[in-house]
């Protein structure tokens, strides 16, 4: 991999911001968002995603409508999601949102397909997490047919027959570029690779090189169903600032409540402060200085044979001053300095 073949994003979950001692509202945090792009764009970075969630704080539920709002703000900033349920998405509506928004954006629309760590949308939309494999298996094999252009009439288990038929708007030929996120799963590897799509590793704790094994598992899956060799991204969170430690101290700030929250909800442990510095230090947390965060993406990007990294940088309640200097710094002197290491010392993917 070459400097200018090395792609950095952002990606958003919607979540609230606050604005001084004001939480913002839902609303407010909406154009926020579409603002944050905005200076993505102007800043140089590649791509901008937005997530799919449906619980108080998060703001990304209407996914393609959000995007399609970025896409009139922009021209250049490619627009992604970070991740479509595909589960719980009817992949013929899922079709017609991101045709149209790739018409209106000029073709730079992408998505990243997964099966959700967050169950909310089951409930909601009446699906039974009892189907969880099967529902995606169904869809994606269904949407990827959309995409590629074979013919329909289509059956299946979960929703109603399609009769033969063409969908409009219509994609570009092949459909457009769709990426499978997977939070550790074997099976999810050699999915991806079975239709020979990008690789979006959700790594949000541990240490990154773990994950070495999945990505060697995805290259020779994709080998062995007869697939060139694709990209492998990188989802992390985190926050760049001026120093180490105003980064380490602000995200602990915001980042603290929330893990708390979700070791409830999930069984996982509580965050301590020294587990949290070694998340920083060896782990999946990319919070520092921009020389800091540059060098950690880089060693990742070598380690896993990356071709793309986003970082999450919003956060729930964290202040939207925090959240700019981030994407600033993230443009402006993270982006040039990875450059400058891959040029000393090149990767390979």
């Amino acid at each position: 991999m070459t400097a200018t073949a090395f792609e950095l994003g952002l990606n958003s979950f919607g979540e609230v911001a606050t604005d001084g001692d004001r939480l913002l509202s839902d609303a407010e945090t909406v154009r926020l968002i579409v603002e944050e792009a905005k200076l993505a764009e102007t800043l140089g970075l590649d791509v901008f995603s937005v997530g799919e969630h449906y619980r108080r704080g998060n703001n990304d539920s209407a996914t393609p409508v959000l995007l399609a709002a970025i896409a009139t703000a922009t021209e250049r900033i490619r627009l992604g999601t970070s991740v479509t349920v595909l589960s719980t998405n009817d992949p013929v509506r899922l079709y017609h949102e991101f045709s149209t928004l790739d018409a209106v954006s000029n073709g730079r629309a992408q998505l990243t397909l997964g099966r959700a760590s967050a169950t909310d949308s089951f409930p909601l939309f009446g699906y039974d997490l009892a189907n969880y494999e099967e529902l995606f298996e169904e869809k994606l094999e269904l949407f990827m047919r959309l995409q590629r252009g074979e013919t329909v009439p289509w059956s299946g288990k979960f929703r109603p027959p399609l009769v033969e038929q063409r969908l409009h708007p219509r994609m570009p030929t092949g459909g457009i570029p769709t990426w499978i996120g997977v939070g550790g799963s074997p099976n999810s590897a050699v999915r991806a690779a079975h239709y020979g799509l990008p690789l979006m590793m959700a790594i949000i704790g541990g240490r990154p090189q773990r994950f070495a094994g999945l990505v060697e598992l995805y290259h020779r899956s994709l080998e062995q169903f007869g697939h060139p060799r694709q990209p492998v991204g990188l989802h992390s969170l985190g926050l760049i600032a001026d120093t180490d430690e105003e980064a380490a101290e602000t995200w602990w700030r915001y980042w603290q409540p929330r893990v708390i929250q979700l070791a409830e909800e999930r069984g996982f442990y509580a965050p301590t402060r020294e587990r949290y510095e070694a998340e920083i230090d060896t782990g999946a947390l990319f919070v520092g200085s921009p020389e800091t965060v540059a060098r950690n993406i880089a060693t990742m990007a070598r380690d896993l044979h990356l071709s793309r990294f986003d970082l999450k940088y919003d956060l729930l309640n964290l202040p939207r001053e925090a959240r700019a200097r981030s994407i600033e710094l993230l443009g402006r002197e993270v982006a040039p300095r990875v450059k400058e290491l891959f040029a000393k010392e090149p990767t390979h993917v």
